[in-house]
């Protein structure tokens, strides 16, 4: 995924209309698009989970994907941002997100990375698996909610991309957080 060839889509027009997501999107240099892999099916079976189980109205009704990028065009980005907005499809209990679906947000958002990075050529061009997704469940996540997740990565040692999850609210209180570990494979999957 290169973030030169997404586009916003739909779901740009719905975080605008939320006053405090417009404050991060009309920032100078963002860079907003929906991630493909995550809203729209493809042929090969690939993300069946997040392009049609998840696309729905009742479970996300919003996905968009922003960052500002590096300098250069080969650079790591090393963070990424990604507005959701949550329905009341996918409570555990009532008005509260299911934590299974805290940690799928967790791991999506900080799979964009390796994705992102590959495509820009700064990680080698390789399948990248989680190794290890470890979640701190700090408060319960409301449902309906606009939520802002964020990954960064802390280290590249080798074959390992370390990154670090967060799921925020709207005031900016972190409601969980991860340590993410994802493996480059030997080849493409």
């Amino acid at each position: 995924m290169d973030t030169s060839s997404e586009t916003p889509g739909p779901d740009f027009d719905h975080f605008l209309a939320i006053p405090w997501c417009a404050d991060y999107l009309r920032k100078p240099d963002v860079k907003a698009w929906t991630p493909s892999r995550s809203r729209v099916p493809n042929t090969e079976g690939e993300h069946v989970v997040w392009s049609k189980t998840l696309n729905d109205p009742e479970a996300f009704s919003g996905f968009l994907a922003f960052c500002t990028e590096p300098g250069r065009p080969n650079d790591l980005l090393d963070h990424v941002n990604v507005f959701l907005s949550v329905g009341n499809g996918l409570q555990g209990h009532p008005g509260f997100l299911h934590g299974g679906i805290v940690a799928a947000i967790l791991d999506e958002v900080s799979g964009l990375l390796p994705t992102i990075n590959r495509s820009r050529k700064a990680l080698p061009n390789v399948s990248y698996m989680t190794g290890h997704l470890n979640v701190v469940f700090k408060r319960p996540v409301r449902t309906p909610e606009t939520l802002l997740a964020t990954a960064t990565v802390s280290k590249v040692q080798g074959r390992r991309l370390h990154v670090k999850g967060t799921v925020q609210d709207q005031k900016g209180l972190v409601l969980a957080e991860a340590d993410v570990l994802f493996i480059a494979l030997k080849h493409l999957l």
